[in-house]
């Protein structure tokens, strides 16, 4: 049985399958077909953490495919303290086909993931945002062609969503460049782990954010504070003042260079409007493809969990 509670948890063969899959699905709704895949099947998502794309984008993949949806914070379902973890796992895990869950403790969901017996899908944690990652994949594939040789350069901090992207990145031949402020970067924990498993990656961090973008294929950005980090947001506003994505910081990169954001957005803080709404944003494909890449994913877990 497999889980995704990281990008580590697939191998790159597998990462370009769930890819794959999640195409091909998506091409059948294009035609107007919903592959009724696992008519009964049940998704149950625990969530710790607030979401707009993430709960509607797998809730309504499971309904395509066939199933439906149980939506309960942690604090209901019992993983607040109330139950031990590996009771309240094996519980919801009898009950479900397959678990989706976003928290602030990656932990967490690594602990859940070896007690249950279904899938487990990591939708967020404070380290990781694996689904985000395979999704910004599938949609710089549709719109570059391929993803081996791509430059992504991701503009911002060094947090869940980019440490994920520089996984995605090595393990499909892109390069990724970080520019982060001084202090932002990515740990040295990470990029240590990042070499251990793949010492071939094509990962650079730098400080000045125009130099970055000059041969970028894709700009990409986050908002400065995440949920968890509020009281921190005034403090990460000035550092990363000189790191916002507008129309000059484009205009550095070549022509050709696509915007992306994971959303929500922070209009006028991270990224500005004209570069938001520009021909040049993809934005909104990339929300869109939340709801193809689940369906994938899904598909893909669940034929491997047999």
């Amino acid at each position: 049985m497999k889980h995704l509670t990281s990008l580590l948890d697939l191998t790159p063969d597998e990462l370009l399958q769930v890819l794959n899959r999640a195409e091909e699905l998506k091409q059948e709704l294009r035609r107007g077909h919903r592959p009724q895949l696992f008519p009964g099947r049940v998704l149950v998502q625990l969530f710790e953490k607030p979401s707009l794309r993430t709960r509607n984008s797998f809730e309504a993949a499971m309904i395509h495919l066939g199933g439906a949806g149980i939506f309960q914070t942690t604090a209901e379902a019992g993983l607040n303290g109330r139950e031990s973890l590996s009771d309240v796992a094996k519980v919801i895990s009898s009950f479900a086909d397959i678990i989706t869950m976003r928290t602030f403790s990656q932990q967490l969901i690594e602990d859940f993931a070896r007690y249950s017996s279904c899938p487990v899908i990591n939708g967020l944690s404070d380290d990781r945002h694996p689904c985000q990652a395979l999704t910004d994949l599938l949609t710089i594939r549709e719109h570059r062609g391929q993803l081996s040789g791509q430059h992504l350069v991701f503009v911002g901090d060094g947090n869940n969503v980019s440490m994920s992207l520089a996984l995605a990145a090595a393990m499909t031949g892109m390069q990724l460049t970080l520019a982060a402020p001084a202090g932002f970067e990515f740990t040295a924990q990470f990029m240590s782990l990042l070499t251990s498993r793949y010492p071939q990656h094509r990962t650079a961090v730098v400080h000045d954010p125009v130099q970055a973008v000059r041969t970028a294929d894709i700009i990409y950005t986050d908002v400065w504070a995440s949920m968890g980090q509020e009281a921190d947001a005034e403090r990460r506003r000035r550092a990363f003042a000189g790191f916002q994505v507008n129309a000059a910081l484009m205009q550095a990169a070549p022509a050709a260079a696509l915007f992306m954001h994971d959303l929500p957005a922070k209009r006028g803080l991270e990224v500005t409007d004209d570069v938001m709404d520009s021909p040049r944003s993809i934005v909104f494909d990339q929300a869109e493809n939340r709801l193809h890449l689940a369906k994938g994913l899904f598909a893909w877990l669940l034929d491997h969990s047999r």
